[in-house]
């Protein structure tokens, strides 16, 4: 799960481009669907397991209910203003995770992602990850996508490798939900156009 955090910097210039329409993607398993606000209280659900949340840099734990609805309020604002597109993930007719690019500008984009547990390692992160770049570098435009993880997530780094992301750097990091600083591994990819 990449910490949603721009990594590298990312310029906040604004693509001059029409709005992107807000719908789903599919993959073989997976509906990703532009998130709406009562996705707040199944995101509340998940982030209230500290294995999810602990690898979630700017998430606090215990999860805060309001901040999270408020968050998900503001993401067709976002869409809107071309500054972030996030899906929710919808396994077996339920919100099992987000995927989502944001700190959108100058023609690059951060992408993040996180599943609730029953959901891991079965290959959801990278088929969503992979639709949700495709879409952000074909209908929105972008060349460059920035990622990273917590240095003890070495399965996050896996999924970055193969949607073809290369590790860049290792920082320091303040990561809320632990309220301490780790080590994140960042990475970029670029799009070859």
């Amino acid at each position: 799960m990449p910490w949603n955090t721009p990594g590298p910097a990312v310029t906040d210039n604004r693509m001059t481009m029409a709005p992107v329409p807000r719908q789903p993607l599919r993959t073989d398993r997976l509906l990703l669907r532009p998130t709406k606000a009562a996705d707040a209280a199944r995101a509340f659900e998940i982030q209230s397991d500290w294995e999810v949340t602990r690898m979630l840099a700017q998430a606090s734990f215990p999860p805060d209910r309001q901040e999270i609805e408020r968050w998900f309020a503001d993401h067709p604002n976002e869409w809107a203003a071309g500054s972030a597109y996030r899906f929710a993930v919808v396994l077996d007719g339920r919100m099992a995770g987000l995927v989502d690019v944001d700190g959108i500008g100058g023609g690059a984009g951060s992408l993040g992602y996180w599943f609730e547990r029953a959901a891991w390692g079965r290959g959801y992160a990278f088929e969503a990850a992979r639709a949700v770049t495709r879409f952000v570098s074909g209908d929105v435009g972008l060349v460059k996508l920035v990622a990273g993880h917590a240095q003890d997530n070495p399965a996050s780094g896996r999924v970055l490798a193969k949607l073809g992301f290369r590790r860049v750097d290792t920082v320091d990091l303040f990561s809320r939900s632990r309220n301490e600083y780790i080590s994140q591994c960042r990475y970029d990819r670029l799009d070859e156009r």
